[in-house]
């Protein structure tokens, strides 16, 4: 198989999980490449994602590594062997990786959970909201670059995955761009509540003790829980954090930010008290 010029993030998740599999079986990368039949670069550029495996040779190094969760083996195996794809690729080589890989994320997830602080979560964006938080961004996108952004955008929103957002007063409040649009964007929030599976449910700023304001994180659930993932927005884009460690972090604060929210009706009724004022 040809080395791969660009893995995708589930391609390199994949990677990730044997790598870690042989490190907790205590075997080296030769040793691995001599239990599989091949040679030590062949097993690095499987473990940098560069290159695929087949079901049968997944199967088979995963039983050196003395892997007996057969639901996980079969995940990872699912994951080798997808060949999906999926619309995102249309904007490969267009678009910045990190738009694409989030899509595919999206696109494979069991459920959704979000936490948004400053701006309204792209899965449930208005075009003119989009649109102006785009074209705030520096440098300066080009009117073509901008235009792919928002289709990209509108496309991702097609998802029919449990979606749960619970989003801060601060983000309903601030003004990516004229008044119009804010209040549009607020009763596109409480359209999207109110469908089958999108549960919306808001912080208000009077809510006493709340330390967790800076903690906005998107949390892909996986077939496996030990194969979710966390999105968090960094300076140079977007950083995918898969450690169990870590995981285990983020799911306890989603819970706990989710537990002093205000709940979906009360939520509807403030966004609706909101978008009434402006």
């Amino acid at each position: 198989m040809v080395p791969r010029r660009e893995p995708t993030a589930r391609q390199m998740r994949l990677a990730v999980e044997l790598r870690r599999l042989r490190e907790a079986a205590g075997l080296t990368t030769i040793e691995a490449a001599a239990l599989l039949g091949v040679n030590r670069v062949q097993i690095s550029q499987i473990e940098s994602g560069m290159k695929g495996l087949s079901e049968q040779r997944l199967r088979r190094l995963v039983s050196h590594y003395v892997c007996t969760d057969h639901e996980f083996i079969n995940a990872l195996v699912a994951m080798a062997t997808d060949r999906t794809r999926g619309w995102w690729e249309e904007c490969r080589g267009l678009l910045p990786t990190s738009f694409l890989d989030l899509a595919e994320l999206e696109h494979h997830a069991t459920f959704l959970h979000e936490v948004a602080i400053l701006y309204v979560p792209g899965l449930v964006q208005t075009e003119d909201y989009a649109r102006g938080v785009f074209s705030s961004r520096v440098p300066e996108l080009t009117q073509d670059e901008l235009e792919l952004r928002l289709r990209h955008r509108m496309r991702r929103q097609q998802l029919t995955t449990p979606y749960a957002l619970v989003i801060h007063e601060c983000a309903l409040r601030i003004r990516v761009s004229d008044r119009a649009a804010a209040r549009a964007q607020l009763l596109k929030l409480v359209e999207a509540s109110e469908t089958d599976n999108i549960t919306v449910r808001v912080i208000p700023f009077d809510l006493d003790g709340f330390g967790r304001a800076a903690s906005a994180m998107t949390y892909v659930g996986g077939p496996l829980s030990r194969l979710d993932t966390v999105v968090r927005d960094v300076p140079h884009g977007l950083a995918f954090v898969d450690s169990e460690a870590q995981l285990e972090v983020f799911r306890t604060r989603f819970r706990k930010v989710e537990a002093v929210s205000l709940d979906p009706d009360r939520s509807r009724d403030f966004i609706h008290r909101l978008a009434k004022d402006l």
